[in-house]
């Protein structure tokens, strides 16, 4: 199974990592449009995707989330221009 580690800008201008399956249908549920979702973006919608990366297992995806979560704001912001250039 294919997973996503995904960075998504809130409202707010905060940023947010996670994982899934489909990309789709989390952005979905972040946004309010399907139930679930994180209880983070919740008060903070609309989000939008700014970084996505496949990964092809689920511990691999955890442990990037981990890396990426880690990383300040400004060195998450370098990931999702580097990725964009």
């Amino acid at each position: 199974m294919q997973y996503y580690v995904y960075i998504v800008r809130c409202g707010d201008d905060t940023l947010y990592t996670g994982i899934t399956t489909d990309m789709e249908r989390r952005l979905r549920q972040h946004n309010g449009e399907l139930l679930g979702g994180a209880v983070y973006t919740r008060s903070r919608r609309p989000v939008t995707i700014q970084y996505v990366e496949m990964v092809s297992d689920r511990a691999s995806a955890q442990s990037r989330e981990a890396i990426i979560k880690a990383l300040s704001k400004e060195d998450k912001m370098r990931l999702i221009i580097d990725t964009r250039a």
